[in-house]
């Protein structure tokens, strides 16, 4: 199974970032490939719900409640029923998933606003964009693995450290919410990854289509290209500290963190063309991200308690799909009132 994930990874990504069309989606287009990569996210649950307790090798009852104690997982387990047992495994996977799937689509649009600030500001036409999202999306990929590698071994050898998640996520959330809103634009030159890059290398002023370097007079030179192509990659590390975090807040399994985290980042060049279409329409989108940052960071601070009270993973995932709904409301609502009251 890990082997078809792994291939069926390595494909989507060639399909979404590796074929030859450098045209700018429009809106109907995006909409049907975005749908399309969230539907092949769903359609993953299948085969995790069959197959993924071969993953840990869970053969026995025994087994299982080994996983559930060292991975505080909240799923029953039946004495002398290992179908009953397997089944509840399986399908506390898929909310373990679906949970931390949405949670990292979300973080990854907040992203994506910052991308897009980023290509505005440097003023990078649509055909170098794609070669910075490409590099951007592996990038990311690469930057959520060690992430998630390190976190991982920080939780399993001291769980105190799920407290300082905990607490990091709350006030992130609670710093986006209350923060000032982002300029529309930055400037190029006084960005600290500008700043600090110019300090060890050559960086040309011109403009140089589809090149990361060049050579001017017997000099190599670093292009303006390549330079933004270092922000956003520093961009994904600043996002990393965050939603790696998050998905620990919904588990601990690292297949599950890992799976949520690669089909969360793939379909990224078009939901890129997507909310470039629609970003002035998520008027509410901050708030909705900081409450889902608090939440999860508050579940990971009183784990115990709320485990003791009854709550499970599939009670986050209705609180996850609450606030995404109310969201999504709140930024359509006005706006469909307003063209209902001018006519």
């Amino acid at each position: 199974m890990l082997l078809v994930f792994v291939v069926g990874v390595c494909i989507g990504l060639w399909i979404d970032l590796g074929t030859k069309r450098n045209q700018e989606l429009n809106f109907k287009q995006s909409l049907k490939r975005t749908l399309l990569w969230i539907t092949a996210g769903l359609l993953f649950t299948i085969p995790l719900y069959l197959y993924h307790y071969k993953l840990h090798e869970l053969i026995t009852v025994d087994d299982f409640r080994r996983y559930q104690q060292e991975l505080s997982s909240q799923f029953h387990i039946y004495e002398g029923d290992l179908a009953r047992t397997r089944h509840e495994f399986g399908l506390n996977a898929v909310i373990q998933f679906v949970t931390g799937y949405f949670v990292e689509y979300s973080l990854s649009i907040d992203n994506l606003f910052v991308m897009m600030l980023i290509f505005s500001s440097f003023k990078i036409n649509s055909g170098d964009q794609k070669k910075i999202l490409i590099w951007g999306v592996l990038g990311a990929i690469i930057m959520r693995f060690l992430f998630i590698f390190i976190g991982g071994l920080l939780i399993r050898e001291f769980h105190w450290v799920m407290y300082l998640f905990g607490g990091f996520l709350v006030f992130s959330g609670t710093k986006l919410m209350f923060g000032k809103e982002q300029d529309e634009q930055m400037n190029p030159e006084n960005h600290p990854v500008v700043k600090w890059f110019s300090r060890f290398f050559r960086v040309s002023k011109k403009s140089h289509e589809g090149a990361f370097f060049i050579r001017e007079n017997g000099k190599r030179y670093a292009t303006a290209l390549f330079v933004v192509l270092l922000v956003v990659e520093f961009t994904d590390v600043v996002f990393a500290v965050d939603s790696v975090p998050a998905i620990f807040g919904i588990t601990r399994d690292p297949y599950l963190v890992f799976a949520s985290n690669i089909f969360a980042i793939m379909g990224l060049r078009s939901l890129f063309f997507l909310l470039g279409h629609s970003m002035k329409k998520l008027t509410t989108l901050k708030y909705g991200l900081s409450l889902i940052l608090i939440f999860i960071g508050g579940k990971m601070i009183f784990h115990d308690q709320l485990a003791a009270m009854g709550f499970r993973e599939i009670h986050s995932l209705l609180v996850l799909l609450s606030i995404l709904l109310m969201t999504y409301i709140s930024s359509v609502l006005p706006v469909w009132y307003a063209k209902r009251k001018a006519k």
